[in-house]
């Protein structure tokens, strides 16, 4: 079976509402093996939804819908499809009764456009929204046996209960097969670099797999389709193994969590604690690290020091350093890293400092640039990003990703990808402001 999601709304092509259902509704087929093959968004307009309808219809045997089912004169999906479905609609007293009761529980009387939402298939069957109003409805091609249509609400609380509870069961009763995808999270190395490596992994028929780039890091799903749901997962495990084998441990985690929950597991599971002294990031990577539920047994410090004065009354960065070399350099980096973890009492310190833009770039250090380090009681490593045509906001997701990529692999004792040692032995006058600074 190869299906086509359909949202309709003028509001989506917007841009006033972000379209989740599609998301939800691609994965949920996928579990099911059914391809979907085209995704499309209309507005509310009866001749350009006729016209995608017809199309789908002609390239695909189940179509849902998502909106375009209220009680205004614009919600006219039902009315598109139940006719080019060949199909008719009949009001429905029950589905009037149950309208009316859900306003009265709200202690309001049901506008009379409501009535609308009260039609139904006659030959199709009405889907059950105990979120709603508005009923869904499954149509099946009168003249094309085997083609079906499923309308449903767009509101995401009402369209998600009825898929599960009604139109899941339905489909996984036709389906005679099952899809299981594995999603492997790779830092430390492009999409295109990756692709070299494991450009033979990605021409296989079954399982398949494919490459999507993120910020600073890169996803690999692989999706296998079997029999059943078991030897699917079971597929995929085993071929998931060959990307361990070439990558190791440049695969992070595996499933939808981001690096920081990757990071915090690592930390905890060397009971170690780690601080962050953070400057062009803002305090991005302890707002993205206390995110992660359990946090607090791992991080208890954070400084935003913005300054440069503040790096040198927080952190203990030599004023010499900053007129040497510059807030934005390794030497700043490494320092901030050392003072943050010496204030805090934490096994692991990190210091980041750089140019987020869109000013402040020189010819020597342009926009993008960014040094960042992680030390511990004997070593520290300095990692200079150069993220030149990125956005503000891009650069300091990039550097959070980076950070946290750094503080796992401390944390589980493996070596910096591209971060170098830095040598630079730590200036007496820290090591004896210790105390001073923790007290401040």
């Amino acid at each position: 079976m190869e299906a086509e999601i359909i949202a309709v709304g003028t509001e989506l092509l917007l841009g006033d509402i972000l379209n989740t259902n599609a998301q939800f509704l691609s994965r949920e087929l996928a579990q099911l093996g059914i391809n979907v093959h085209f995704q499309s968004v209309v507005g509310d307009n009866p001749e350009r939804l006729e016209s995608v309808v017809n199309l789908a219809r002609s390239r695909s045997d189940l179509l849902i819908f998502s909106g375009g089912l209220g009680p205004t004169q614009d919600d006219l999906t039902k009315q598109t499809v139940a006719h080019a479905f060949g199909d008719e609609l009949r009001f429905d007293e029950e589905e009037l009764d149950k309208i009316r009761a859900f306003f009265t529980a709200w202690g309001r009387t049901m506008p009379e456009n409501n009535r609308r939402q009260a039609y139904v298939p006659v030959h199709g069957r009405k889907i059950e929204n105990h979120n709603g109003t508005a009923p869904g409805m499954i149509f099946e091609d009168t003249r094309a046996p085997g083609k079906y249509a499923v309308l449903l609400p767009g509101p995401p609380y009402e369209l998600k209960p009825m898929f599960l509870d009604t139109v899941r069961p339905w489909l996984a009763a036709m389906t005679r097969s099952a899809l299981h995808s594995e999603t492997l999270r790779v830092m430390g190395v492009g999409e295109s670099h990756l692709e070299e490596k494991i450009g033979h992994l990605l021409e296989n028929e079954n399982p398949t797999a494919a490459l999507y780039a993120k910020t600073a890091e890169v996803v690999i799903r692989v999706t296998a389709k079997a029999d059943t749901p078991e030897h699917a997962k079971e597929m995929c495990e085993e071929y998931a193994q060959k990307f361990y084998a070439i990558l190791g441990d440049k695969i992070y985690a595996r499933g939808e969590q981001p690096i920081e929950y990757a990071t915090v597991a690592a930390l905890r599971a060397a009971g170690k604690t780690a601080a962050l002294a953070e400057s062009c990031t803002g305090g991005l990577v302890a707002k993205r690290l206390t995110d992660v539920p359990g946090a607090s047994a791992v991080f208890g410090y954070g400084a935003c020091t913005y300054s440069n004065g503040i790096k040198e009354k927080m952190l203990g960065v030599r004023h010499e350093t900053l007129e040497a070399h510059g807030a934005v350099s390794s030497e700043t980096a490494a320092e901030m890293a050392r003072g943050v973890r010496r204030v805090s009492g934490a096994d692991f310190g990190i210091g980041i400092t750089g140019i987020a833009g869109p000013d402040g770039g020189t010819d020597e250090k342009p926009v993008g640039t960014v040094y960042m380090a992680v030390a511990d009681a004997e070593n520290t490593y300095v990692q200079k990003l150069v993220l030149t045509g990125r956005t503000r906001a891009t650069v300091r997701e990039s550097s959070a990703q980076h950070a946290f990529d750094m503080l796992r692999r401390i944390a589980l004792g493996l070596p910096q990808l591209t971060a170098q040692r830095f040598d630079s032995e730590e200036p007496a006058h820290l090591r004896e402001q210790t105390t001073a600074l923790r007290d401040a």
